[in-house]
């Protein structure tokens, strides 16, 4: 068992959204669901993303997300950032700068490493016109920045 993980708390969609998040990302699993009875839903849900573990709880209203905590995704390129994207934004909303907020309320950030790599270079005008691009973006798009850094 991972020491830290994170505990997700649901109203009531803790097994739905298990099951969409180890639909999306490979290496997935539900490791374990537990219920009260056999006809109950379950109150605690186990899973793990690409070898990472978390919780989740069906808790009842009261306790929303809010976008002060978010997941957030490595891409390797467009296709892995346009897949992941695309299914974690059905039924929720995108935001700003590769944010997005799912139908269950989570934020979820979809980052290339191509990203991180073009601002963190040590060029501050390219790493800048970079920043700049990106804040025009809603979902990333890998390309514009490219040629922002290229044009810098």
């Amino acid at each position: 068992m991972q020491k830290i993980r994170t505990f997700l708390w649901f109203e009531r969609e803790a097994e739905e959204a298990a099951n969409l998040y180890v639909s999306i990302f490979k290496n997935s699993k539900i490791t374990s669901v537990n219920r009260m009875n056999e006809t109950d839903p379950p109150i605690v849900v186990e899973f793990e993303l690409d070898g990472q573990e978390y919780v989740a709880m069906n808790g009842g209203p009261g306790h929303p997300f809010t976008d002060a905590i978010s997941l957030m995704i490595s891409t390797e390129d467009q296709e892995e950032t346009d897949r992941i994207w695309n299914s974690l934004v059905e039924g929720g909303k995108p935001v700003a700068c590769g944010w997005l907020c799912d139908k269950f309320g989570l934020s979820w950030q979809v980052t290339p490493v191509r990203l991180m790599e073009l601002m963190s270079d040590s060029n501050k005008a390219k790493s800048n016109a970079v920043m700049q691009e990106m804040m025009k973006q809603i979902k990333i798009e890998i390309a514009p920045l490219e040629e922002a850094y290229a044009n810098a």
